[in-house]
Order: structure tokens, then sequence, then C-alpha cells
């Protein structure tokens, strides 16, 4: 999925979605420290109806694009005056967030919005909550068992990788460059979802004939992003271009570049930080792309589970269930069209 690919948007009471191309679907803003919850639009699915509670669990803030799923979440509940919020204590232990699931089960929510911090291990408690009658939403990591979950949403991580690569690959054959190097920073490379996207990167290079000469993983973390890219930089004296998963780690990554005074290659980003799409913007930092990974679904998330509790559709749709299965796609952020993409981005 490039900048070229087409759009088409559906609403969920009122709110854009992309089926296909780019996750970012609203006109710019003022930017924020979190990506904007998009407005609803006038739709009938928009206008007061059964008065729902909406739990929500999921990870502790411990980074930028976390931090912006809960502010949307809350964001998107407040547009609905039918809509009861009810959070729990975010964790990123396994136990207290099972615990906080099933506190929330125990209150009979009219419906769950739940990012897990593991799938797999918050499976079971999700198929309670959905044989107790609770329709659960699951956002972003996905449940292995779909009996754990009435809808899943979340984004295209092969499709994150499917756009670093085309466009790191079409700069790099547009230059003439014969063999390139091209590394890759990954998140934590046992998740599947970042083997997802560093499949989807791989596939894309091998279009152009490229491959990936080294990568390694830097945990999500700011300082794990700047010694492994400091890793990289100095066991390879020449590079063409960098992949780095995650804009959040790649602030350390950034760093560490400008540390070793190295400009000679093109750097993509992913997930689509307000940080740095201000660099893309400056047009000064190796930093030439990000492909979007927007927290923005998690006021999505809340949207569906609203119109689900409610026992509606989506309106733009001539079914009258709301979807098994969302997948965001991702957009390639360039200092093209950057500009309409600031008030989505969040603070890493």
């Amino acid at each position: 999925m490039s900048e070229n690919v087409a759009r088409r948007g559906f609403l969920v009471g009122g709110a854009v979605l992309l089926a296909a191309g780019c996750t970012s679907n609203e006109p710019a803003a003022a930017p924020s420290s979190a990506a904007s919850a998009p407005a609803p639009a006038a739709s009938g699915n928009d206008e007061p109806g059964q008065k729902v509670t909406i739990g929500f669990s999921a990870p502790a803030a411990d980074h930028g694009w976390i931090a912006a799923i809960a502010k949307n979440a809350e964001s998107a509940a407040k547009q609905y005056s039918d809509v009861e919020f009810k959070p729990v204590e975010p964790t990123n232990d396994i136990n207290q967030q099972i615990s906080a699931v099933e506190s929330l089960i125990a209150a009979k929510v009219s419906a769950l919005v739940i990012l897990p911090n593991d799938g797999q291990q918050l499976n079971q408690v999700a198929l309670q909550a959905t044989q107790a009658g609770i329709p659960v939403i699951n956002l972003d990591r996905v449940f292995p068992d779909k009996l754990a979950y009435r809808t899943w949403i979340g984004g295209d991580n092969y499709g994150m990788g499917v756009a670093a690569g085309q466009y790191i690959g079409k700069q790099l054959k547009d230059k003439g460059v014969a063999n390139p190097v091209i590394v890759e920073i990954q998140g934590i490379a046992t998740l599947p979802l970042t083997q997802d996207r560093s499949k989807g990167f791989a596939d894309a290079l091998k279009t152009f004939g490229f491959s990936v000469a080294a990568k390694q993983d830097a945990k999500f973390t700011v300082e794990t992003g700047n010694q492994v890219a400091t890793s990289l930089l100095q066991a390879h004296k020449k590079i063409d271009a960098m992949w780095n998963h995650d804009d959040d780690q790649g602030v350390g990554v950034l760093a560490a570049i400008k540390e070793a005074n190295r400009n000679e290659f093109i750097m993509v980003g992913g997930a689509g930080s307000l940080n740095a799409m201000k660099e893309i913007q400056s047009g000064t930092s190796v930093l030439k792309a990000t492909v979007t990974y927007s927290p923005t679904m998690a006021s999505s998330a809340i949207k569906l589970a609203r119109l689900i509790a409610q026992g509606k559709g989506m309106s733009d749709l001539v079914e009258n269930q709301v979807p098994q299965s969302i997948t965001l796609a991702s957009e390639t952020i360039t200092k093209e069209n950057v500009e309409k993409y600031l008030a989505l981005g969040f603070e890493s």
C-alpha cells in the first residue's frame, strides 16, 4: 500500500474508516499531543439512542502511541451523550489487566473495548466476557480465538512494511542505486506484529530486486533505539536506506544518527508521530517519510462498540451488522503531504 492506492471511506457513526489505502482520514486542525479523535459527521447513527456503558482496558501509557490510544478512546466517548465511558486502570501487568477486565464483566458493561498487553494471554478473559453476553471490540493486538471478540479493528502491520519497502525501493531505483545497503530497526522481534511488518518490508523490497542487509530490534524504547542505531551505524560505514518500525523509538534512532554525523542515507519511520512529521517537514533530516499506524483506531473502536451495543450497523454499508473485522491500511507521509496529517500526529 502506497501513496498511489485509492481510498474508500465508510462511516462508523459518522467517522470515516478507510477500506483501502490510508489510515488517516480527517482534515487538518491544530496539532495536539495525541492524534485527534475525529468529530462525528452528521448521520442517523450519531443521533442519541439507547444509553450504553463502554468498558475500556489498555496497557499503561509508557510511550506516545499508547498514550494517544487512551486519549482518543476517551475523546470519542465524550462525543456521545448516550455513552458512559468506563475505563479501568491501565497496566502492563498481564494478571492485573485480566483482573481489571473481570471487574468490567462483573459491572455488566454494554460493550468492552480491549487493547490487550498480549492477545494470547488475555484470550480467556475475553472469551469470558463474550460468554457473559458482552460484545468485545478487540483493538489492535488480536485475540487468537475469534470466539473471544465480536469485532476486531486495528492497523495493517504487513501493509506498513509494504509501504515502507515501496517508498525506499522507488527512491533507490530512481537514484540508480545498485546493491543498496538497507538496514531495518524492528520493535520487538518476537511479536507477530513485528514479524508481519518485516515480512511486508522484505516482500516489497524484493519487487525491486533489493533485500535487507541487517536488522535488529529496539524494543519500542528511545534508549534501545539509540543503542541499536549506534550499533548498526558502526557496523555499516555506508548505508543507503533505513526503516525504523516505530517513531517513538525513532527519537533515539535519530539522536544516534545526529551524534554519528551520518546523512548519506534516507530513513523511513513508522506509526506517524508528530515528532517524526516535523522532522519530515523540515526537509533537513535523513527522515524522509513515515508509514502510518494511527492511534485514531481507538476512536473508531469506541464508535463501533456504541453501534454494536445499540444494535446498529455502519451507515454506509448495506448490511445491518457491524463487520467482524476492520483493517486500517497504512499511508506513506512525506514532505509533500505532511501538512494534512499534523493534526493526527501524537507526541513521542
